[in-house]
């Protein structure tokens, strides 16, 4: 059955609708709670601080009274880089304290992440200042969502003159990569990309329709 979800802004109210969707999606676009005991720990690194710091560009997918998927990122990663640490490092810190040495868990691999915001300034990525995070729950993918978050969120983008965006994804995902690459999307090169694949969109140069 097609889903009936509808478009709209974040709310503060979506915090737990979000911080669900985060890891339930978070591992290869997967479910990521067998693998972190803390359920909290991704949605604090790749999706609460973006709606806390940047709203204006959080827009979710409501089914049912709930938020069921969203998108959310900077138009500045740069800026934003120096935000997080600055405003939101401070408030979980306690939390997930940094890895003593090498991580040597999952949990210590993304708190050694979450307190290295720097990680998100790539020169190679300098043409495509904006970056991205997009994930819908299992049940309501494939049915345009997807699509619909992409264009309120590159529309916010452009409406801001921002020149292009980027995004990191497990290369490992490769549903999301064809998603991404039916949207326009082409790989940039980067060094030493881990376990992603960087992709980018110019934003001030024709390009295909996403409606």
């Amino acid at each position: 059955m097609a889903s009936s979800a509808v478009l709209r802004p974040y709310r503060p109210a979506d915090r737990e609708a979000l911080i669900d969707i985060c890891v339930r999606t978070g591992h290869e676009g997967g479910d990521a709670r067998p693998h972190y005991p803390d359920h909290e720990l991704l949605p604090s690194i790749f999706a609460e601080p973006y709606a806390v710091l940047e709203p204006e560009l959080a827009f979710v997918a409501e089914d049912g009274g709930r938020a069921v998927g969203y998108v959310l990122g900077t138009a500045d990663t740069a800026a934003f880089a120096r935000r997080f640490r600055e405003e939101w490092l401070p408030r979980v810190a306690a939390r997930y304290p940094a890895p003593a040495g090498p991580p040597a868990s999952p949990t210590e691999v993304m708190c050694d992440l979450l307190h290295r915001p720097e990680r998100m300034v790539l020169g190679e990525l300098d043409a495509y200042p904006a970056h991205l995070h997009i994930d819908l729950l299992p049940g309501h993918q494939r049915q345009g969502h997807g699509r619909r978050l992409m264009t309120a969120y590159l529309d916010a983008l452009r409406a801001r003159r921002v020149t292009g965006v980027h995004l990191g994804m497990v290369t490992a995902n490769t549903p999301a990569r064809a998603f991404y690459d039916r949207l326009g999307f082409h790989q940039i090169p980067v060094a030493d990309p881990g376990p992603l694949t960087y992709l980018g969109l110019r934003l001030d140069r024709p390009g295909p329709p996403l409606r």
